[in-house]
């Protein structure tokens, strides 16, 4: 079970201009793609000053530099130092200034180097409502459990799986007819626009957490 978050409060990212966004993917990068279209919107709040990967020529980075956004490949290869691979992200990402870091299906965890540096502003999403179902299958398993209701969630990164402070979470009702590629993909449309509205609102308003609770200043 996650320790209880401390209590902590935040202003909004950045009072000098849009909030530096830096974004990490390992595939296709259709949550990033939300994010940039988001961010076009002068409005947004947010904008994204690079994007990372732990594998090249995937799709994702494509996307990045139709967008014009600076990109880097920081792969983990088999037998790899994982401290110094993490120290070597935290680095990475450290060159671009972010005021947050988004996990946007990046398949891999970040370390302690990475966590001490950027903890408190990175998050992730999760395509179940968590507590139920983390880890790398959760709409497989929330269909197994037969519930009724599945979801995204959108949390702060801790050190665990999936266990960070939640910030928000968006429903999707199962259907009777669902199979796992279904509700996934009904799942990942309320990813999609949980993710670009939580961006938004870290970059833009006050918020504190208080016994894992996050709660919204107006």
């Amino acid at each position: 079970m996650p320790a209880p978050a401390p209590t902590s409060a935040t202003g909004p990212l950045t009072a000098r201009g849009p909030a530096r966004v830096v974004v990490l993917i390992s595939g296709t990068g259709t949550l990033l793609q939300a994010l940039l279209d988001a961010a076009a919107d002068p409005g947004y709040g947010a904008r994204v000053v690079a994007v990372g990967s732990d594998r090249p020529g995937v799709a994702g980075l494509d996307r990045a530099d139709a967008a014009g956004v600076p990109t880097f490949v920081h792969p983990l290869g088999p037998g790899s130092d994982r401290a110094a691979w993490d120290a070597g992200l935290r680095d990475r990402v450290a060159v671009h200034r972010p005021d947050l870091v988004v996990s946007a299906g990046f398949m891999k965890l970040v370390g302690p180097a990475f966590l001490e540096a950027f903890g408190g502003r990175t998050i992730n999403t999760h395509p179940a409502l968590l507590p139920a179902f983390p880890g790398m299958h959760g709409p497989r398993d929330a269909l197994a459990h037969g519930v009724k209701v599945a979801g995204a969630t959108v949390f702060l990164v801790d050190a665990g799986v999936d266990t960070g402070v939640i910030l928000d979470q968006a429903a999707v009702r199962v259907e009777d007819d669902d199979t796992v590629a279904s509700l996934h993909e009904r799942i990942k449309v309320a990813e999609r626009d949980l993710l670009v509205t939580t961006t938004h609102r870290l970059a833009t308003r006050s918020w504190q957490v208080v016994d894992r609770k996050v709660r919204w200043d107006p």
